[in-house]
């Protein structure tokens, strides 16, 4: 109870720049609050898609893939699906990297989003404090010129601790915002890793099932020219020495005939 006595004491002596931080400290908040909550959740929606498609894509079955992310609205199901429609289109894989790089660059001003507010309300916090000191420095001074010389001392002292009050609550406020803008930022990089480590490995994944569909291809155009089907590497070599062998006998036979 006196803590709470004594805040408020604090709070009523430091002026009438109190209130202007006090309100940067509330906006500054709730701001850092609702980004926390939507990268949190952002965090863990990404991570759940791309466990419910990196199976997908490891089995080479594209198509079913882009079903699954078609209406996705997760930075990594947006990636994923820029990524799979070009494949499905183009196959190449400088084309497939642009387009998920397009995508991460849309993803990050999203993540961004009113978190650089919160350095802001730091800087404004710290600056009404000092503001507030300075007209509370000069009213005191001013005051004290018209006070009684035996009284000076001791009122420009109040004046002084009463004025210092509005910047260490500056400074209060201050600090705290900048430590949460910190963590807000380190945790925006972190996603923004993430969503580049995703596209990575997802483009390696789609280049090599693209690579293997590419042999599989060629290998089935090895065909029989008139039945169109495929011919047996083992069966036509060995017809092959059968037909050798039969030529050489019969050259050394013709000599023996006649």
């Amino acid at each position: 109870m006196d803590f709470f006595n004594s805040v408020i004491a604090f709070f009523q002596t430091g002026g009438i720049f109190m209130y202007p931080i006090l309100v940067v400290f509330a906006l500054g908040t709730a701001v850092a609050i609702e980004r926390y909550i939507r990268l949190v959740y952002e965090r863990s929606t990404n991570r759940a898609t791309w466990e419910k498609v990196q199976p997908v894509l490891n089995t080479g079955d594209f198509d079913r893939a882009r079903n699954l992310v078609k209406d996705d609205n997760t930075g990594v199901g947006r990636l994923l699906a820029m990524g799979l429609e070009r494949q499905g289109a183009v196959r190449r894989r400088e084309d497939i990297e642009i387009a998920m790089e397009e995508s991460i660059m849309e993803s990050i001003p999203q993540l961004e989003k009113r978190t650089p507010y919160v350095a802001l309300g730091s800087n404004i916090a710290t600056l009404l404090g000092l503001l507030g000191t300075i007209m509370g420095l000069i009213e005191a001074f001013t005051a004290v010129a018209n006070a009684n010389p035996a009284e000076k001392a001791d009122l420009l002292s109040a004046s002084i601790s009463v004025a210092m009050n509005t910047t260490a609550f500056g400074l209060m406020v201050g600090i705290a915002l900048l430590i949460v803008h910190a963590l807000l930022n380190s945790l925006t990089g972190q996603i923004v890793d993430s969503l580049e480590m995703v596209s990575v490995k997802a483009l390696n994944i789609m280049s090599s099932g693209t690579r293997r569909r590419s042999d599989a291809a060629k290998e089935e155009k090895v065909a029989e020219p008139k039945s169109g089907k495929p011919v047996n590497r083992d069966v036509q070599q060995t017809q092959q020495a059968q037909k050798k062998t039969a030529s050489a006998t019969e050259e050394v036979t013709k000599p023996e005939s006649a």
